[in-house]
Order: C-alpha cells, then sequence, then structure tokens
C-alpha cells in the first residue's frame, strides 16, 4: 500500500519519539545513538509544520546551506580565516547541488560555518532544537548589531524534509573551528550515527549532505528538475546556488600523419582534425536574478524594475506602474508592488475559492507561497508583486499564516502602498498636464512618468477601483478620489472629482451626473438639457458598476452626488412669487395627471409632476429620489440577480413639459374628452418613447406600434380603416426563357451545396 508523502513524514517523525536499543554497528560507523524530542514539540511540528510537496525538502537545505554562509560571513566580518581541505582548496561562498545517476545520490554541498561533532548531535539528533535560533542569541548576547541578526532562523524541523525522498541521509561537516571532519547519518529509522569522516577533510569548511533518493524520487536525479525547483523556492537566496550537469561539446581529435615511410619535415606534415562529441560536467549558476527588493531603494534603475518584473511574473511586457517600499515598526517587510499593462480576466472570477496568485510571500528571501486569497483584497487582485518579511515563521502552514497578526498588518499596509501608489501617479500625470511635473519629481523606487498614462490605468482597472468602494469601507473616501470620469464639459478627457468640485459654478448644490451605456447616448439623453442650458457640468457614467457605486458614495468633499435620472432636479432657485405661480400651475393640470396616471396605470406611474427642465421633449420619466434607477433595474435583471419584486422593479415618475405644443393640445382635448382617441394616442406614444429614452421596458410593443402607425396615417390623411393595395404582379411581365433561365440556376446552386455537404462529412470521418 502507497502511502502519501504527508504520512510517510508523520511516521518517520513518530518513529523519532520511540526508544531503540543501542547495538553495534561493526562497520566503522560507531555505535547507534537513538533520537530524543519531546512529544509535545513533535505534535506541533505534526500539526502545523508537514509538507505536502516533496520538493521542498530542495528548499529547506538550500536555507540552511545560506543560513551557514550567512553566519560564516558574519563571523569573518571581525575575524577573518582561509581555511583548506586536505588539498590546500578553499571552500567558496555558495551552494553546489549535484548527483550520481548510477548510486541514485543528490548532494547538497555549503561553503557555510559548518558543525562539530556536538553541533551535529545537537541540531540533527534532537528535533524541535534550532541552531540558527541559537546563533542568534549568542549575537544579541554579544551586542552585535542591527543587519547581521538578518539569519534565517527556525530550521529544527526543515531538515527532516529530507526523509520524504530519501532512503539515507549522510551530513558530513567541518566546523570553521574544529579540527576534524564529522558524518551524521541516518536511515531515519529512529535512531543515528555519528563518526569521524573516513575521507578526512575534503570540505575546509562546510556541510556535504549527501541523500540516497528513494525509487519515486528519482526525478531529482535531473538538473532540469533541480533548477525549476530552485528557480520556484530559491531564486532569490543571498549566496550562488550552482547545479552541476552534463553538457555535450565538440573536442578536436588528432590523427598524426604516418611519417614512417615518408621523411618529410614537420612543417609539412598536415594533421587531420576531427570534430568529436564529448560530454563534461559543469557547474551552471540557478539564480542569477538577485533579489533587488534588499537593495538601497535609491540604489535600482527603473530598466531593473522591469527586468526583474518580467522574470518574476512571466509577463513580456513592462510594467504600468512600480512602487518598491520598505515597511518598519511592528512588523518589516520589503516590498514591490507592479501594475501590469494589461487586464488578465481571470480578475473578473466570481470564484472565491481561487487564489489570487499575483503577489508572491517570501520568508528572508525563501519563497513560501503565492497561494493566498486575500494578501491583497479582491479589487485590488491586478496589483502583482513581492513581500518578503523576516518576521514570518519559515515552515508554518498556510492555513496558520492565513490568520497570524503579522501577516494582517502586512495586508494592511499593501493596501495602503497600493492606493498610495495609484495616489502618487494620478498627481505626476496632473503636473505633466499642467507642466509642473519637475516641481515635484517621483520619489526613488517609484516609476517615473514622462506622458500622462492615468487615463490608461482608470480605462484598465477603474473597475477594480469601482468594486474596492463597495468592498472596503476603510479606504472608500481613499478609493473614490482615484475616480476619473469625462463630463459634459471635459471635451473627452477624464477628470478627478476633486477637479469637478474645483470648478463648480457659485451656488451649485453638488455633483450632477448621468449613467448610460455610451458617451454619445448619453449625450443625446433628454435629461442632459436643462444642465447644458445653464452651463452645469455633468458626469458622464458609463460602466454598469457606476450604478452600485453611487449607492455607497452619496457625496464627496461635501457635495451631494445628484442623478439626472431622478426626479426634480432643477437648476434655478425659485422666490416666494414663483413658488405661488408653480402652486397654480400645479392646480391647472391636475386633472391631465390624473387622467395620464388612469391611463397609464396607477401602478406603473407613481406619480405625474410638471418640469422645466425639458426644451425638445414632451415627456421624460425619472426615478423616486429613493428608489433605484430604471438602468440599475435593467442592469440588475441582466446579471440574473432579479426577482421582479420591488428591488429590482424602478418606479416611474411623469415628468410633463406644460410648454411643449403637444402637451398643450393633449391637455385641451381631454378637458373637452377623456376618452379622445387622438389625445390618448398621443399620451400614450409620448409615454412609451419617453420609456425607452429612460430604459424603462415599454409594456406593450405590439400597442406601441399600433399608435404610430395610426398617427403616421393621420399624418398624410390616410384614413385608419384604408385597405391595402390590390397585387400588381400583372404589370411586371415574365418570358418563358426567363422562368427556364431561374429555373436551371436553381438547381444548380442546390447540387453545389449538396456537394459541399458530402465533402465536409468526408473530412469529419
Amino acid at each position: 500500500m502507497r502511502r502519501s508523502p504527508l504520512l510517510r513524514v508523520a511516521l518517520v517523525a513518530l518513529i523519532f519519539l520511540g526508544t531503540i536499543s543501542a547495538t553495534s554497528a561493526g562497520d566503522g560507523r560507531g555505535t547507534p545513538i537513538t533520537f530524543q524530542a519531546e512529544v509535545s514539540k513533535m505534535l506541533d511540528i505534526l500539526v502545523n509544520s508537514l509538507y505536502t510537496n516533496r520538493a521542498i525538502f530542495l528548499r529547506e537545505l538550500i536555507s540552511n546551506g545560506s543560513d551557514a554562509l550567512d553566519k560564516i560571513r558574519v563571523l569573518y566580518l571581525t575575524a577573518p580565516k582561509e581555511p583548506l581541505n586536505a588539498d590546500g582548496v578553499s571552500p567558496t561562498m555558495d551552494i553546489r547541488i549535484s548527483f550520481n545517476k548510477e548510486k541514485s545520490e543528490l548532494v547538497i554541498r555549503d561553503g557555510g560555518v559548518g558543525m562539530n561533532k556536538d553541533d551535529l548531535a545537537g541540531h540533527l539528533g534532537s528535533l524541535g532544537t534550532s541552531g540558527t535560533k541559537r546563533f542568534l542569541e549568542k549575537l544579541q548576547e554579544g551586542g552585535t548589531a542591527g543587519d547581521q541578526n538578518n539569519l534565517i532562523g527556525q530550521f529544527g524541523v526543515g531538515f527532516y524534509s529530507v526523509f520524504l525522498v530519501g532512503d539515507r541521509v549522510r551530513v558530513a561537516s567541518k566546523s570553521d573551528d574544529g579540527d576534524e571532519q564529522y558524518v551524521w547519518e541516518s536511515s531515519g529509522n529512529g535512531q543515528y550515527f555519528l563518526y569521524p569522516d573516513p575521507r578526512g577533510n575534503t570540505l575546509g569548511r562546510g556541510t556535504e549532505i549527501t541523500i540516497e533518493l528513494k525509487p519515486d524520487a528519482e526525478q531529482f536525479l535531473s538538473a532540469e528538475t533541480i533548477k525549476k525547483t530552485v528557480h520556484q523556492y530559491s531564486e532569490f537566496i543571498n549566496f550562488p546556488i550552482y547545479v552541476e550537469e552534463e553538457v555535450t561539446v565538440e573536442a578536436a581529435k588528432k590523427e598524426d600523419a604516418d611519417t614512417e615511410d615518408k621523411a618529410l619535415d614537420e612543417d609539412e606534415v598536415e594533421d587531420e582534425v576531427e570534430a568529436v562529441p564529448v560530454t563534461e560536467r559543469k557547474w551552471t549558476l540557478v539564480n542569477e536574478n538577485r533579489p533587488i527588493w534588499t537593495r538601497p531603494i535609491g540604489n535600482v534603475t527603473e530598466a531593473e524594475y522591469n527586468k526583474f518584473y518580467k522574470a518574476f511574473s512571466g509577463d513580456y511586457r513592462d510594467p504600468l506602474y512600480f512602487n518598491h517600499f520598505r515597511v518598519e515598526g511592528e512588523v518589516e517587510f520589503d516590498s514591490i508592488l507592479f501594475v501590469p499593462a494589461a487586464v488578465d480576466p481571470a480578475t473578473f472570477s466570481d470564484d472565491n475559492t481561487v487564489p489570487n496568485t499575483n503577489i508572491k510571500l517570501y520568508v528572508r528571501r525563501v519563497f513560501i507561497t503565492d497561494e493566498f486569497r486575500d494578501l491583497l483584497p479582491r479589487y485590488l487582485n491586478f496589483v502583482k508583486g513581492i513581500v518578503d518579511s523576516n518576521d514570518l515563521p519559515l515552515n508554518v502552514s498556510r492555513e496558520v499564516l492565513q490568520e497570524s497578526r503579522i501577516l494582517r498588518v502586512i495586508k494592511k499596509k499593501l493596501v495602503r502602498k497600493a492606493l498610495t501608489m495609484f495616489s502618487d501617479i494620478a498627481e505626476q500625470d496632473e503636473a505633466i498636464a499642467k507642466g509642473t511635473q519637475s516641481e515635484s519629481p517621483a520619489p526613488s523606487g517609484h516609476t517615473h512618468l514622462t506622458q500622462p498614462t492615468y487615463a490608461k490605468f482608470w480605462e484598465l482597472f477603474g473597475k477594480h477601483l469601482r468594486l474596492g468602494v463597495m468592498l472596503d469601507s476603510n479606504n472608500r473616501n481613499r478609493l473614490t478620489k482615484l475616480f476619473r470620469y469625462k463630463s459634459s464639459k471635459s471635451d473627452g478627457a477624464y477628470i478627478s472629482l476633486q477637479t469637478y468640485v474645483d470648478r463648480m459654478k457659485k451656488g451649485q448644490k453638488g455633483i450632477y451626473y448621468i449613467s448610460g451605456d455610451t458617451i454619445e447616448r448619453i449625450q443625446k439623453s433628454p435629461m442632459l438639457e436643462d444642465a447644458v442650458n445653464h452651463d452645469v457640468e455633468v458626469i458622464f457614467m458609463t460602466d454598469a458598476i457606476d450604478e452600485y457605486v453611487v449607492a455607497q458614495v452619496t457625496d464627496f468633499a461635501g457635495k451631494k452626488l445628484i442623478n439626472l435620472a431622478k426626479e426634480g432636479v432643477q437648476f434655478e432657485e425659485t422666490d416666494a412669487r414663483q413658488r405661488v405661480i408653480d402652486k397654480k400651475r400645479k392646480e391647472k393640470y391636475e386633472a391631465l395627471f390624473t387622467r395620464l396616471r388612469s391611463l397609464f396605470g396607477y401602478a406603473e406611474v407613481r406619480k405625474v409632476i410638471l418640469t422645466k427642465r425639458l426644451t425638445n421633449e414632451a415627456f421624460i420619466l425619472s426615478s423616486g429620489e429613493n428608489q433605484i434607477t430604471a438602468r440599475l433595474a435593467n442592469i440588475m435583471r441582466g446579471q440574473s440577480m432579479a426577482l421582479m419584486d420591488q428591488q429590482t422593479t424602478a418606479e416611474r415618475v411623469l415628468e410633463v413639459n406644460y410648454r411643449h405644443p403637444l402637451v398643450d393640445e393633449m391637455f385641451k382635448r381631454f378637458a373637452v374628452d377623456e376618452d379622445d382617441a387622438v389625445a390618448m394616442d398621443v399620451a400614450w406614444v409620448l409615454y412609451d418613447t419617453a420609456n425607452l429614452q429612460a430604459e424603462f421596458p415599454v409594456a406593450d410593443v405590439a400597442a406601441y406600434s399600433r399608435r404610430i402607425n395610426r398617427l403616421l396615417r393621420s399624418s398624410v390623411d390616410l384614413a385608419a380603416d384604408e385597405t391595402l393595395l390590390p397585387p400588381d404582379d400583372a404589370e411586371y411581365a415574365v418570358s418563358t426563357t426567363e422562368a427556364a433561365e431561374e429555373e436551371e440556376g436553381e438547381a444548380a446552386a442546390e447540387n453545389a451545396n449538396a456537394a459541399e455537404t458530402d465533402d465536409d462529412d468526408e473530412a469529419d470521418l
């Protein structure tokens, strides 16, 4: 029965807890030693730190090697040495990975601080003990400052992931301050051996881990597999990582000329040279991309940011923007955020279970995961980048990280930094437009614009930001400042809400807006007429999501957002005299209002009012002040969100232009006869036309068509009962020849279609 990798590690760990009697090995390795570990620590490891991905073992061992190299780097700052192995060779400050297919062995070697006999027993013979943690404590006790503490910790458990892939592990190590090289060896059976290395001093300093791979782990005997794993998890380790691989080169093979029978001068002998393929082993540097986020922010060029973005994201385009920053305080981390130059359609997926892989999380330059669902909120899931924190534990599960207080702080900071980046770009954009960019250049680590690009950003990701005001109430004000819209006075350019407020007319009540499918359609809306006549700027909203946005954003900078599609919008102040006139006018037309409501249905038309905001139209239909608009109702129905109840059916308010001649004629006719046929047809046509203009549904399209037809007949003096003209076939003479040719043409066309169908059937077979 095959066991999962997770179960195998659990079984190995539980075996470690048992006690096996010491027996003599009798092979030069000495007496086996039983592992010691506290049960509580092991349970914690089993719960939080088991690995389901077997390739993770390589990440752990590389991280250990990097840690050891970091230690020796710190120590040599004050006490440098030049250790040599038995062959007089100095250890290198790198990590080297090689393999032997015949022996099924994988070897990871570093030139780090190394371990003596006691270190091997203490660090590898007892689970839950961390040599790095002890080393940090020693440095702190000695008062070593700042960045010397930049060491990877908590690797006491990570080493044992080797037993996911290895039947036997040998760790040879030579401590920097020790005289002898020792070997720690175990098969993961609850015991280990510790003995002097019979090979002598082969390392000079450092550690060499040899893993005898299990039969089902032999994919790691491939340079490509190893390099892929290194790229995924350890690309940005501070020290070089080399992989040994076989390469085929062409060597020159010489064949000496036969000079036994010919006494020729040496210069006259022409050697024959033949190219022969030869297999060689060479070391290939794998992690060429350096972690630029660890460099001083002012020392990284824009070209380097672009190159790094392409390398880690797989995008062939330069990013639109980037922001490199370092956060210090209760939580410390480095990060670079990028805005791509194109929208990934997957960012609009409704599947909330799919993780957002655009943000890669590192702990001290070691890749941990990119499978968080909410390292950035959903509305910022288009942002790509990396986060590298020194404060997170390396080897805990993703589920534990999700609940980490540190991670919650990181999330909050990332959102603020992303919004700040957008704001900075918007400010640069406006400065370029005003010609004042040089007065406030972009700070280091930020994109420096040379031409306006925020309009493109808004067109690409404006929908995401508008979604943000519905999902993130804490940042609603920040997001609203980033909004951009075209307006009746912007000549096709985008403006911010702040720009609109800055140029509002004196005494203007609020921020006027109108929504529609396209700007062209909005510009033809009768709702816009009065605003244009009064020289009032109106914002154009053309995205369906805007209808939801204005339900959340009801004001900006103390100015109310006013929808022209709502009832009673007016741009003139009225005095007492005018208010009296309006009341008297309303009384005059009250009978007309009652007739229209009875005609169209009291349930459908909530009320009828007089309006002064129309010049060319007789009727318009608006929505109640606290009701959803026709456009929003249509959007909700189109999204299959509606159950056709009050929430998704917009109530109509009929606004009547009393100055329109058709209204005046209708008023006079109904005053004489409330069932006047012409007046009713005119009223219905005006009403249904207003429905179409306002995006309300027309209840009876067939009746609307009949009324239009009657009015058209009347306009050209045709009687309503005028019948169709008689057939006119006799006017067109057709000869026998013409009919025969037509029949032959039809037959030929049918045959051609049949042949084409047969060809398609054969192709399918």
